[in-house]
């Protein structure tokens, strides 16, 4: 349990500096899509992250299954009124590799250099593998765009030996929300060995 507190205290602290960083920076209106709560299109990049093709599956959470996600988000103690604005979509896919999977750090820079132009912020393992290196455990990136103190975008991106997951939502959260969301849906709980800072490349 104590482990678990350690996490997830370092996670959140993560997610607050970046809150507080975007709170007192004014957005960049070139770096900011026309609707930024929608995830920037990385279905190219996605398509030759790995040395091998991918099977994909997506799917987009319908309305009944978005008030299932809210009626989780009320019983882990939230107002029926801040769940209801919560979730406005959830995007899932799924890419499946027949092989373990080494991952290129082209396709990957692609990704990170998307998601950087549109504004979002980057969130990593600090104790993440080399990004070429066959993937013997999970590795975990995610980002976030920010409207003032709050966000409105999530994208959570996992990289394991034979599967690429990626999970991305339209939502009106506060930082302390995303530890509510983990573990349902889709989204993935963070790591228990994972230490998720601010990406020191990020600006």
């Amino acid at each position: 349990m104590k482990r678990h507190i350690r996490v997830s205290t370092i996670f959140l602290s993560g997610v607050l500096t970046l809150t507080a960083a975007a709170f007192a920076q004014a957005p960049d209106p070139q770096s900011v899509s026309a609707n930024p709560s929608v995830s920037p299109d990385i279905s190219q990049p996605l398509s030759a992250l790995a040395d091998q093709p991918p099977t994909h599956i997506g799917f987009v959470f319908d309305r009944s299954m978005l008030q299932s996600a809210r009626r989780v988000l009320e019983a882990q103690g939230m107002t029926p009124e801040r769940a209801a604005r919560a979730l406005d979509r959830i995007r899932y896919d799924n890419y499946f590799y027949a092989h373990p999977a080494t991952y290129a750090p082209d396709s990957m820079e692609a990704i990170l250099t998307t998601y950087r132009a549109a504004g979002w912020k980057h969130l990593v393992n600090a104790h993440e593998p080399a990004s070429d290196a066959p993937a013997h455990r999970v590795a975990t990136d995610l980002w976030l765009h920010f409207s003032g103190a709050d966000i409105d975008g999530v994208t959570v991106l996992t990289r394991g030996a034979k599967d690429v997951n990626v999970v991305q939502i339209a939502c009106d959260l506060r930082p302390m929300d995303l530890l509510h969301l983990g573990g349902h849906f889709g989204i993935p709980k963070v790591d228990p060995s994972a230490v998720m800072v601010p990406d020191p490349k990020d600006k």
